[in-house]
């Protein structure tokens, strides 16, 4: 690593693919899955995939962790010792300890300096935070002013998705309002939105989910046309690849964005929100 360039670490809820991971030099840290009293590292040791056929078997939905101590040691240690500057990102502080743990593994260290961002998002919403940090580092920013102008655009991210089943947010308790709705699922798709951290339900679309998606980026479409023109992610944890293309289609369509990113979401996200939840993410100008 070239003397000067910044370091960028994020944990693993982020839900960026290996492939942008790779472009941007980005290192992942992964937080637990929890199913009973066995710990999994996500993206490491269990797939989406796995969890929901836990999840439907156990007729429940696993527990999430913070990135272990000894793990996100292990990872910063070789960094921290060469005197880099590091910066990390976690889920926002409302959902988990992640960042915190982070703090408290930099005060080990006597070499190189760890910052530590709180990303107040999830999924892509972090790693559109993460993207961004990247760029401004391969720019030759130094660290302060890489977080300084992370801190200050934050707000600016819209993370959104619609979820085709509450019982996975409902089970979790980590999304206000969720519970109160499980009485009413039939054909009934909630727009999740992360304000302030946190998640809170939106606006809910009835019938089929492929119907309830298409109106969903239609609703988002008037931001969407002046939103940052670099990129637009598609995150979902599973759904048919004709939606996928359609959503994609609709965003083209705008004639708006640079770059249009599909990502599959991780196990953190999965655990929470189930199979069949897609959202678009963004920053605003």
């Amino acid at each position: 690593m070239e003397k000067g360039k910044v370091r960028i670490i994020s944990d693993s809820t982020c839900d960026l693919s290996d492939d942008l991971l790779e472009r941007y030099g980005i290192t992942l840290a992964p937080l637990c899955i929890v199913l009973d009293d066995e710990s999994y590292l996500d993206r490491e040791e269990l797939s989406p995939e796995q969890i929901f056929t836990w999840a439907d078997e156990h007729k429940k939905t696993p527990k999430t962790a913070a990135v272990p101590f000894e793990k996100l040691q292990e990872i910063l240690t070789p960094f921290m010792e060469d005197d880099e500057d590091v910066i990390f990102f976690g889920i926002s502080e409302d959902m988990s300890s992640t960042c915190n743990v982070a703090r408290l593994v930099g005060e080990a260290f006597d070499k190189g300096r760890l910052f530590v961002i709180d990303s107040q998002n999830l999924s892509t919403g972090i790693g559109l935070q993460v993207i961004r940090a990247a760029e401004l580092a391969g720019q030759g920013l130094e660290a302060e002013k890489i977080v300084q102008e992370i801190e200050a655009a934050r707000t600016k991210v819209r993370a959104s998705f619609v979820v085709d089943t509450l019982t996975y947010l409902a089970r979790g308790g980590r999304c206000s309002g969720a519970t109160a709705l499980l009485a009413n699922t039939l054909k009934l798709h909630p727009c999740i939105k992360v304000i302030d951290g946190k998640m809170e339900v939106g606006k809910k679309y009835r019938g089929r989910l492929e119907h309830a998606l298409k109106n969903y980026v239609k609703d988002l479409e008037e931001e969407l046309r002046t939103a940052d023109a670099k990129r637009v992610f598609i995150t979902h944890s599973g759904v048919g690849v004709q939606i996928v293309e359609e959503i994609r289609s609709d965003l083209e369509s705008l004639g708006r964005f640079e770059e249009i990113l599909e990502t599959r979401a991780g196990g953190v996200i999965s655990s929470h929100c189930g199979p069949g939840t897609l959202g678009v993410l963004y920053y605003i100008e």
